[in-house]
This record gives structure tokens, sequence and C-alpha cells, in this order.
């Protein structure tokens, strides 16, 4: 399996030079940040988009919700190659028929730095050991779930998903259910993360672009710990009942209450990822830029990372994890075709923002930007959105200064949009990368999950929207 990761690293690195190489080449201004930028950031495209070439992306999101349930054989098997081609379809047409190297270039940029946080997390977590010994009633499991929705705004909810979803499954080893899992994606994967740039990676780029690091907490908070307090509130019942239902059936244990921690030189791993996170020229200038490749010192660190963090890691602690690449492979797979195939899809979307963006109100934003976090990307929908609401003064998203100025003028839809961005990524398993990371490891761990329409049916929309749609009656109306 090793190898496996290393041959798909390698063929990311020599695609990436491929495209990178190409690109400047047809692009002497690439060094130009705003020029690379201009597209995910809402800037037009020299030529029109056909709707049609959105088609491999439906037909992709269609695959990854149907296959598991109507052709599981072929789809465990294939998905890798379903991924790809769509991926080379989207990637010849827009070589062929737009000329657009730029595009490509851009989403192959934002999908290294993304398996490269997701990769080196899930590594460097995964050498980390955490057992609670307590019993799993349902005030232990929502203190466990507000501790994780808490500390993932200090490692990131990629972090703290990798770091506490096999201890707690096996805290609940003799109760689990679907709903556990779920609403861990919920609240540690998702909506925990909201308070800080570090914490989900839209609300990261809008620190890159200008927003102040302090910005998120101060006009967030007050959404978020409602928000909290009434996921928390709904998953309480949900376990209690579940709790009632199967007291016949268990075995009183005994319980030390003792927390058993191994692995911590890989705490050490965490905090170098972290900080790597803020290397990059955007932040500090004397960070070198390594254009024209799509990556830079940042992405290094990172899967250097995460080869040494295997590498040193402890054999009884990944045993004791039941570690393996599956789920970061699986991820890796569907996330180069998600990033490729949705290059005309946001593209459109920046589009009709822009035309549009006199008549977007907060509660637009809020929604719009929601019901595409969900689907897409949250990263490029927050910053296409954040350029449509700064058009609407006349304020440019590839300047600092414009950024203050549109953040001191008017707070309300860049608060709605990062609402929206964070929130809505629990609404399916593609919104945010550690969804399908979690859902992969439960799975390999024997616990059924729901399918990806299921997810939504069962889960997401009659316990989120009405909840969501409280939010924006309030905040956003």
């Amino acid at each position: 399996m090793q190898r496996k990761i290393y041959i798909i690293l390698f063929f990311i690195f020599v695609l990436s030079v491929f495209v990178s190489v190409n690109s400047y080449a047809a692009n002497a201004d690439l060094n130009s940040i705003s020029a690379v930028t201009n597209v995910v950031s809402g800037g037009e495209s020299e030529a029109d988009v056909p709707p049609a070439f959105v088609i491999p992306f439906i037909i992709l999101l269609l695959m990854i919700a149907t296959g598991p349930i109507f052709y599981p054989h072929f789809w465990e098997h294939h998905y890798p190659k379903v991924a790809i081609i769509l991926g080379i379809i989207v990637t010849l047409l827009y070589m062929a028929m737009l000329n657009d190297m730029l595009s490509l270039f851009h989403s192959l940029k934002e999908y290294i730095s993304f398996i490269a946080l997701l990769g080196s997390l899930f590594v460097a977590a995964g050498g980390i050991f955490v057992k609670v010994d307590r019993k799993a009633t349902p005030f232990v499991n929502v203190i466990f779930l507000l501790f994780g929705a808490a500390i993932s705004n200090i490692i990131g909810t990629t972090g703290a998903s990798m770091l506490l979803i096999r201890p707690f499954i096996k805290m609940n080893k003799d109760r689990i259910k679907p709903y556990h899992i779920i609403f861990f994606i919920f609240l540690i994967s998702n909506i925990g993360g909201a308070l800080t740039p570090i914490g989900d990676p839209p609300l990261f780029l809008g620190f890159l672009r200008g927003v102040p690091f302090f910005w998120v907490i101060v006009n967030v908070w007050y959404i978020w710990i409602p928000t909290l307090i009434v996921v928390l509130a709904v998953f309480f019942v949900v376990d209690f009942f579940n709790k009632s239902n199967n007291n016949n059936n268990q075995v009183e244990e005994e319980y030390t209450g003792k927390i058993e921690f191994r692995g911590m030189k890989n705490i050490g791993y965490l905090v170098i990822i972290i900080l790597s996170v803020f290397i990059d020229p955007g932040v500090f200038s004397w960070v070198p830029s390594l254009d024209p490749l799509p990556f830079g010192i940042r992405e290094i660190i990172m899967f250097s990372v995460m080869y040494f963090s295997f590498k040193g890691a402890d054999q009884k602690v990944l045993k004791a994890n039941e570690f393996d690449f599956e789920p970061i492979k699986e991820v890796a797979y569907l996330f180069i075709g998600i990033f490729i195939t949705m290059v005309p899809a946001l593209q459109l979307i920046a589009v009709t923002a822009k035309e549009n963006a006199d008549r977007l109100t907060s509660g637009v934003f809020y929604w719009a930007t929601g019901a595409l976090s969900g689907f897409l990307d949250n990263t490029p929908t927050y910053l296409n959105f954040l350029s449509a609401a700064m058009g609407k003064y006349a304020l440019d998203i590839n300047l600092k200064a414009d950024v203050l100025e549109f953040v001191s003028r008017d707070v309300i839809y860049l608060r709605a949009i990062s609402v929206a961005a964070v929130f809505f990524g629990s609404m399916t398993y593609i919104g945010n990368g550690p969804n399908f990371m979690v859902k992969s490891i439960c799975e390999r761990a024997g616990i059924k999950m729901p399918s990806f329409f299921t997810y939504m049916v069962k889960y997401s929309i009659p316990i989120l929207i009405p909840i969501f749609v409280i939010i924006w009656l309030i905040f956003f109306n």
C-alpha cells in the first residue's frame, strides 16, 4: 500500500510539473499572484465556458452517490479510473477548445495543497493512540464531541477528525450506530472549525487575502455557540433513546475513567503541519515562491512530515489504530476528479455572481454559498462569493487593502459567506475533505455507513436545514 501511495504522489508531481510548465509558457504573467488566482476569485475567463462542460462533474457526483448502492463491485474496483478519466475529459476540453491552461493550473494547485494537508494530518494523527476508558453515556459523548469541536479551531477540522474518530469509535464500541458518526462529521469535521482561519480552509484563504486573523471569532462566535448547542442537544436526545433501547442487551463493564495516550512525538508533527500552513508568500514576504510549480515550501514540508511521521511511527500504535492508507487513497483519487471536473462549474458560478452582484443580499450570499459548499469544494466557493460581495463596492479581492476596506465597511456579507461555507460543508460526504475520510475509516472498522443520498435524506436535511433556516431568519434575513 505504501508503494501505491508513493506512485500516486509521483503521478501528481509529474502531472503538476507538466501542467505548470505549459501554463507558464502560455502565460508569462503567471508569477503574478493575481493572475494565477483571478479565476477562482471570480475573475472572468478569456473564453466563455459552455454549460455542457459541467456534465463530467455531474456524472462524477451521481456515480459517487449511486455507485456504492447499485453497482458496488464495479465502483469499489474502478472508482479511481472513473475519477481520473472524467478529469482527463475536462482537461482535454479546456486545452483543445478553450486553450485555458491557467484554470487547470489553479485547480491542480488547490488539489495539491488540499491533499498535502489532509494526507499529512491523516498520517500524523494515525501515529497517535488515544483511549478513553469511560462508559459511553450520552453525556460523555456530548462532552467528547464538544471538546473535538473546540480543538478543531486549533488543529483544523481534518486534524481533529483524524485524531478523535478512532477513540470515539472504540469508546462506543458496544453501541455504535451510524448516527454517532454522522454527528461526529457535523460537529468536529465541519461546524466546529468556524472560529479561526486554521479551522477550515476557506477561512484560511480569506486570511491570506487580508481578512484579519481574529475577525472570524469576533464576528461568528455568537452564531457558532448556539448552533453547536442545538446540534449537541439533538444528538443527546437521539443518543439517550438509543441508550435506553440497548440497556437490556448490554453487560455492565468496569471502567477506570483513565485516558491512555501514546505517540507524543506525533504531536510535534501536528504542530509542524499547523505552523507550515502559514509558510506562504502571501503571509510572509520572506517565504520564497516556487512559481511556476503549483506547490510551495508549505506543501513540501507537509509531504515530508507525511513520510517521516509514518516511517518513525510506533508500529504498536499503528496496529492498535488499525492504520492503513485506504482512506487517504480513496480521497486522493476521488478528489482529483472532483477538483478538475468542478472547474467549469466554478467559473460559471463566478460569472453569474459578478453579473448579479447588485441583486445579491446577505440571505442570497448565505444560501448560495451554503448550497454550493455542500457539493463543490467550499474554498473556491467562498472566494467566488467573497469576490462578488466586494464587487458591490467596486473592490478587488486580489488587493489586501481592498479586502481590509471591505471588512471595515460591511461585515454582514462576509459573515454570511464564512458561516455558510463552513456549516454547509456538513451537508454531504464531499462537502469537506474530512467527511469522506471519516466515512472510509468507519467503513473499514465495520460500521455500515449510510449512502450518499441516505446521508442527506435521513440526516443532514432533516437535522441541519431547520437549524440553518433559523440562523438565516435571525442573522441574515
